[in-house]
């Protein structure tokens, strides 16, 4: 019997004030989503204001097969224009969560009390707390029932501030990823620039960009037993 998973994605889409859009990242979801709905977990799809969730234009990658057919799968893209707002979430319904990266992230990521609560939550609960890249925005805010913050102490990893500023994007975004994952106690660590990373500290698993995006959905399959 499979087990409920919460993907959670951004509603953002404008790249601060570039003329440029963006969202949320597909091969951070389709590759997961692949690898746990094939397994049997059902997956359910939320963002902060619920609703349309945009994808970040520059991911529509069809190269990848898993992303195209992601891509070109009519009814699932539809499910990102009804996601379903995180205040009508309630955290016992899910074994785990996982926080879809993609720039838009990083803006209301982490202005999300309802989102900080329902990782807080979840964490607290035994469940897995699963993010990658910019979408470990999430967890930037989110605190214990001790008032600790979630990071403080964990071993993680995110989009690097290196990264960022090989994009020339880190005087766009509204803070820098690492940045604030240090501010906050955690203990970041990452890999080369644009390689698979992965770091597993309990229920905890964060990856460092897209290309981490396989190996971070086959940690957390293999955690949902």
């Amino acid at each position: 019997m499979g087990k409920r998973v919460l993907f959670v994605v951004t509603n953002h889409d404008q790249l601060g004030q570039t003329a440029s859009k963006t969202g949320w990242h597909s091969s951070q979801l389709s590759h997961p989503l692949k690898l746990l709905t094939d397994a049997g977990h059902e997956v359910d799809f939320a963002s902060p204001k619920g609703g349309k969730a945009p994808m970040s234009p520059s991911s529509e990658n069809y190269d990848d097969p898993i992303n195209a057919k992601f891509l070109l799968n009519p009814q699932l893209q539809a499910r990102f224009d009804e996601t379903l707002a995180v205040d009508q979430v309630n955290a016992a319904d899910y074994g785990a969560v996982y926080f879809v990266g993609g720039h838009g992230a990083m803006w209301d990521f982490p202005r999300s009390p309802r989102l900080s609560e329902l990782a807080a939550d979840i964490y607290q609960a035994g469940g897995l707390v699963a993010a990658i890249s910019h979408g470990v925005a999430a967890l930037i805010n989110a605190k214990l029932q001790d008032g600790t913050w979630l990071v403080s102490g964990k071993k993680m990893t995110g989009f690097s501030n290196e990264e960022e500023k090989v994009l020339k994007l880190h005087d766009v975004v509204p803070s820098l990823l690492e940045t604030r994952l240090r501010e906050h106690g955690a203990e970041y660590l990452q890999g080369d620039p644009w390689q698979p990373f992965v770091v597993e500290d309990g229920n905890l698993l964060t990856g460092q960009n897209a290309a981490s995006a396989n190996r971070l959905g086959e940690l957390l399959l293999s955690k949902l037993g």
